[in-house]
């Protein structure tokens, strides 16, 4: 049986090139470097993540263990999610092993993943993690922006598993003169860019009465995402927006524009989405500003990846009118048994592994003029 050991920061230059061998998007080393500095990993002394060498003494399987700080009122918590699973020939089941340590491990409320794909989902069930939430695991969200796109992409991937060395070697396809410009957005009434996140901001007034409402909160407080924003593979910064009322914020969204393959269309991912319980229709207004912003950037579609019946609740006509993506259980968790109760907790995307694991807008790779790796026009999603 291979043997697992905790990664440590030596391990990243081989991790990249696990990553590189199967044809998924390469953090950078500082990029891993900057995953294994995450303050709340270090406050709990949680692994960063697994490898299981192969025979050559390589790493030949990795998962990521992302540690998320968490809020219940006073209470502080911490949750970890599984991300980046690779287990190649060499550590033949080895997956076993990974995610029987990734969900023993203490300290944390919950184990979990929002963005299993399609062959792993039943590795996660077998190892003791539930489909969840119940009603909605298995369920995406998107809002057409610009069809022709969309269907160039599906033509692009019809003619990759034709001729798949072939196609890659053309490089990035489906870009756009939108992409990265400084744009200006034409936002609607009382819907604002979000710039400041200072701990005196009317933002960090906005997060403490969310956490001032009782729910159970993945960490959204300035220092957290002043370090979300620190990300040194970010190639553009996400879009944040606010709705203000009575000078204060009441609700707010961030969303980052995603490539998830040389095939594919950009598509304006969100990555988060609250409101204060008193300002339901403060989501609709995000929402609409979200799709006009969607086409100034260029994506083609407006994606939610992690909804809730709460979120479903909460979008309304957006709900009803929203393609329906997915089809699979890429949400489950496994909950310790002194947890909060589940109830309390509404996740959206910012609570999982995308805001890490979205392959973000490869603008120098264009520019450039460099040719994909081969293995790039696979989708990009984790195990």
């Amino acid at each position: 049986m291979p043997t697992l050991r905790e990664i440590a920061e030596s391990n990243y230059p081989a991790v990249q090139a696990l990553h590189r061998s199967v044809g998924w998007p390469e953090r950078s080393l500082a990029g891993w470097r900057w995953l294994h500095a995450n303050p709340a990993r270090l406050e709990i002394g949680a692994p960063a993540g697994w490898i299981i060498d192969g025979p050559d003494g390589e790493p030949a399987a990795h998962v990521g263990n992302l540690i998320q700080r968490f809020r219940l009122g006073d209470r502080r918590l911490h949750g970890a999610t599984g991300f980046s699973i690779i287990v190649t020939r060499a550590a033949r089941g080895g997956s076993r092993s990974m995610l029987k340590t990734f969900t023993r491990q203490p300290v944390v409320f919950a184990r979990y993943t929002f963005n299993a794909n399609s062959k792993s989902q039943p590795l996660y069930v077998r190892h003791g993690m539930q489909s969840w939430p119940e009603q909605t695991h298995a369920l995406k969200l998107s809002w057409v922006i610009d069809p022709l796109p969309l269907l160039a992409g599906r033509v692009w991937k019809r003619l990759y598993d034709l001729t798949p060395g072939v196609v890659e070697g053309l490089g990035e396809r489906l870009m756009n003169d939108r992409l990265g410009r400084a744009v200006r957005l034409d936002l609607p009434e009382g819907v604002e860019v979000l710039t400041d996140f200072s701990d005196g901001s009317s933002y960090a007034a906005f997060w403490e009465a969310l956490v001032a409402e009782g729910r159970l909160l993945a960490d959204r407080s300035p220092e957290a995402q002043r370090w979300r924003l620190q990300d040194p593979d970010l190639t553009q910064a996400p879009l944040a927006l606010a709705v203000r009322r009575g000078g204060a914020i009441v609700a707010y969204a961030q969303a980052m524009m995603a490539k998830s393959n040389i095939l594919e269309p950009p598509v304006l991912e969100i990555i988060d989405l609250e409101a204060l319980k008193d300002h339901p229709d403060a989501v609709p207004a995000l929402m609409r500003a979200l799709k006009s912003a969607a086409r100034t950037m260029g994506a083609a579609k407006l994606r939610l990846q992690t909804v809730t019946p709460e979120a479903m609740q909460r979008l309304g006509e957006f709900a009803r009118t929203a393609r329906r993506e997915g089809g699979w259980g890429h949400c489950h968790v496994q909950f310790a048994q002194d947890a909060p109760d589940p109830a309390l907790w509404s996740p959206t995307p910012y609570d999982g592994d995308y805001a890490i694991c979205l392959r973000p807008i490869p603008f120098n790779t264009v520019r450039q003029g460099a040719r994909a790796p081969r293995g790039a026009a696979q989708t990009a999603s984790k195990a």
